[in-house]
């Protein structure tokens, strides 16, 4: 099979297309073709040499995929050779071919085609564990969402949109308006206004991708019994916590990753992506949240897809399609 190699960390000029040796499905897991990836920050921080794999997970970039299925492993049911699925990886994903474990494999969310749904499983996997199932978002609640416009800032719009709750985002200014697009009611240009002036004492729930830098800012935005959960270090990974800003808001501070978790268990993937098909899914089928695709880059000029994301400036999600169907 063709894939993304690297032999040495750097820019986006070590991402290479080489031949692999095909992976076989261990009990347990289902063997999956290809059809579309997505690129996460994440794999460029990886690419760099900032975020290697958990143990035992795929060198491979690539944290989702969407394909077809191609074989079972032992022990594997709920799945037929041909079906169409998409699956939450922990590496992998820029390949023709990756092994998943069954429990990450999910069937396509309603009315998304294969190709599109490349995108989906990392968003969707991100936002429910942390803005539904951890800081359990209720309907007339306000959500601060830092950057917007991201793959993950996209999507989150969307859901705390469809969970009824109020949507406030950060973004520059030039794709605010896409945000409200989205269905975002609180606009926020990052550049000239400052959102704890903005929000001061208001945000039920902050989803942040910044870290350090926009900590005490968000202890600042926090609503009484406010929960900010921070999912990214965009912002650095080092800052005093003041924790006599907690107390009195009955406030919380968590830092939520995906990688790393075990496929099984109350905290697993597993269950994390039953609950997301039960209860995520249907949102897709009535329309109330879409994939939102910013460009469909060739599997062989992911450098390229790097590049873009790099630069700045995209919309949701890019694609990496490999080719195996239709773009």
């Amino acid at each position: 099979m063709r894939a993304i190699t690297i032999t040495e960390f750097g820019d986006p000029a070590v991402l290479q297309l080489t031949e692999q040796p095909d992976p076989s499905p261990e009990p347990g897991e289902v063997l999956i073709d290809v059809a579309a990836t997505a690129v996460n920050r994440a794999d460029l921080m990886q690419r760099q040499g900032r975020y290697p794999p958990p143990p035992g997970a795929s060198e491979i970039l690539g944290l989702e995929c969407a394909g077809t299925v191609a074989e079972l492993g032992d022990g594997v049911s709920g799945f037929a050779v041909g079906d169409e699925v998409c699956a939450l990886l922990a590496g992998g994903g820029y390949a023709e071919r990756v092994a998943a474990p069954a429990g990450q494999v999910m069937p396509l969310p309603p009315g998304v085609d294969v190709v599109t749904a490349g995108g989906v499983p990392e968003v969707a996997c991100t936002v429910w564990s942390t803005v539904v199932r951890h800081a359990g978002l209720a309907a007339g609640e306000l959500l601060l969402i830092h950057g917007g416009s991201g793959g993950i800032g996209t999507h989150a719009i969307q859901v705390g949109r469809a969970l009824g709750a109020q949507v406030a985002t950060t973004a520059s200014a030039e794709r605010l308006a896409r945000c409200a697009e989205l269905g975002a009611q609180i606009l926020i240009d990052y550049r000239e206004q400052d959102f704890a002036e903005q929000l001061a004492g208001r945000a039920d729930v902050i989803l942040d991708n910044m870290g350090a830098k926009y900590l005490s800012r968000n202890l600042s935005a926090l609503a009484p019994d406010g929960r900010l959960v921070v999912i990214g270090l965009q912002g650095g990974a080092s800052a005093e916590l003041n924790l006599g800003a907690l107390l009195p808001k009955r406030a919380s501070v968590a830092a939520i990753g995906l990688r790393g978790r075990p496929v099984e268990g109350p905290h697993g993937k597993a269950a994390l992506c039953a609950d997301v098909v039960a209860r995520l899914w249907p949102m897709f089928g009535d329309g109330r949240v879409k994939p939102v695709v910013h460009a469909r880059v060739p599997l062989a000029d992911a450098a390229l897809a790097h590049q873009m994301l790099e630069a700045g400036g995209v919309v949701g999600k890019i694609l990496l399609t490999t080719g195996l169907r239709a773009d």
